[in-house]
């Protein structure tokens, strides 16, 4: 029998994905619930695992958008599992192992025929660089050499837009490689891209900032890290649980900033959904912290290490990144001192992390060296006046820099689940 796999809708409001990779080749044999293939939409990239067992027939290339609901391939269900590596024929001559080389040499004239014709298609069909007719003629016409250009066909061949788009070398005076490589983005990526473009087009953006004291934060994790890793099964206590706590503090007391636009309407919430921007294979992903107003430290560093990885392991859903109502993203760890972090929409404001550095600072009428980190918190000017986005920043800033009492309630063992 034949099968028809058909590509399954992957949210409501999607119409087509793209093809990312295929993990199988045509002709394979696959079994039941095998990822055969990763698919992007304009939210998440998910696989695609095999319906039934069968030798698969694929539909559609690397890089093709399809509908949703549209045959991608067909599983042959009457099509029987190789029996494993060793080949019918050969069985009463040789050890699989040894075959190619071991006989090449004990009989040369049985062996050196058989090898011709598997090797020549592929070397001369699409090897990489070989341009295709069209390509070659003008590739002469340009006095390139084919070795010069990228392609960008089948297996790296030149295709006559390659040929068209390639420039012929000047050369330079250190003679050094001036190679270029030309890839589609990715669905995820482009829609990534799309919605940056509309954040900052779409909405009166602007940027806040100030700086954070990290050192009484600092003292808390180094008396206290050991022990919370060690009662709730390897979880770190990290910076993440302290800063989604002044977040969602903040937000209780500058609601506009909890608040988002629809229309010619204001829409408030009375919860905190807070979206952690946390880096994968296929780029950055956003998922979103359900109700952080009422998780602990615990229950905060839980649900980002889950979230993380399953980004990082190419298992996030269009579910774990939907809704969210506030942004935190750190680019602290990639070594960024300060920046504007984007909104992200239809949110109205996000808080920008940044590295720690150790700097002199005045306090109390004396010069003292602390890690210092500053903060950003990026706005819609549009639903959030100045007084709020200030007032929401140095919120945040008043508990970091005194965390025992107003993100522990004073008691550091307690709040801590020691």
């Amino acid at each position: 029998m034949i099968l028809e796999m058909k590509v399954p809708s992957p949210g409501e409001s999607i119409k087509e994905v793209e093809i990312a990779t295929w993990l199988v080749k045509d002709g394979d044999y696959v079994e039941k619930d095998q990822a055969i293939a990763e698919v992007d939409s304009d939210k998440a990239t998910l696989e695609l695992p095999a319906e039934m067992s069968g030798i698969i027939t694929l539909k559609a290339e690397e890089g093709d958008a399809v509908a949703v609901g549209a045959v991608v391939c067909l599983i042959d269900t009457d099509g029987v599992k190789p029996a494993g590596d060793a080949p019918a024929a050969p069985v009463a001559e040789a050890p699989k192992a040894e075959a190619p080389k071991a006989e090449a040499k004990a009989d040369p004239e049985a062996s050196g025929p058989k090898a011709a014709p598997v090797q020549a298609p592929a070397a001369t069909s699409y090897a990489a660089g070989t341009p295709s007719p069209a390509a070659r003629k003008i590739l002469d016409e340009k006095n390139i050499a084919p070795a010069t250009v990228s392609g960008t066909g089948k297996g790296g061949r030149i295709t006559k837009d390659d040929a068209v788009n390639a420039v012929p070398s000047m050369g330079t005076p250190t003679g050094g490689n001036r190679g270029s490589e030309r890839t589609k983005l990715s669905m995820l990526r482009r829609k990534v891209a799309e919605r940056l473009v509309a954040a900052k087009n779409e909405t009166a953006m602007l940027t806040t900032f100030n700086e954070v004291n990290m050192t009484p934060i600092n003292l808390i994790r180094n008396e206290y890290k050991d022990a919370f890793k060690a009662k709730h099964g390897g979880l770190g206590l990290g910076y993440m649980s302290f800063f989604t706590k002044a977040v969602t503090r903040a937000l209780e007391l500058y609601p506009d900033v909890n608040s988002m636009m629809d229309g010619d309407y204001k829409v408030a919430y009375d919860f905190a959904d807070i979206s952690i921007a946390v880096s994968g294979p296929k780029g950055l992903m956003v998922p979103v912290v359900r109700n952080a107003e009422n998780l602990s430290f615990r229950g905060i560093e839980a649900e980002i290490k889950r979230l993380a990885l399953r980004a990082r392991d190419g298992q996030i859903t269009v579910d774990d990144m939907t809704g969210g109502t506030f942004t935190i993203t750190n680019g602290g760890v990639f070594g960024s001192m300060l920046s504007t972090p984007i909104i992200n929409p239809p949110q109205s404001g996000i808080l920008g992390m940044h590295n720690i550095i150790e700097r002199p600072i005045a306090v109390n009428g004396k010069v003292e060296i602390h890690p210092m980190m500053y903060v950003a918190l990026s706005y819609d000017h549009r639903i959030i006046d100045g007084r709020e986005s200030v007032g929401f920043l140095v919120a945040v800033k008043e508990a970091l820099e005194n965390p025992l009492e107003l993100l522990l309630n004073g008691d550091a063992k307690r709040a801590l689940e020691l």
